[in-house]
């Protein structure tokens, strides 16, 4: 059940993150309360996967795939370009959460 709580965080953060470009700083009002209800929502879910998950592997899956479904928003939703470079860091970024999780002692 901590998965499926950290899955969601995972989900509304990357719908209140994509809503946070739909808000266009803030000026457009309905994106703008769905980023914040979307945002509470995701760290409502995240402490309840912290009770079991340690704080370290769940922010870094949290946030590892964060990165990585963001950047694919941004690429097919948005349209926006990506670097080579983003692309290496990313696949870092993936790696040490790998690595993360095949340390984690059951």
């Amino acid at each position: 059940m901590h998965y499926l709580h950290l899955a969601l965080a995972i989900i509304f953060e990357l719908i209140g993150s994509s809503f946070i470009k739909l808000s266009d700083g803030y000026t457009r009002p309905l994106p703008t309360v769905i980023f914040v209800v979307c945002y509470i929502t995701c760290f409502y879910f995240l402490s309840l996967a912290l009770r079991v998950i340690p704080l370290g592997v769940a922010y870094a899956v949290w946030s590892g795939i964060g990165i990585v479904c963001t950047t694919l928003i941004s690429l097919f939703i948005f349209r926006q370009t990506i670097s080579l470079q983003s692309i290496l860091g990313i696949a870092i970024i993936v790696v040490g959460v790998v690595v993360m999780q095949l340390g984690i002692k059951s």
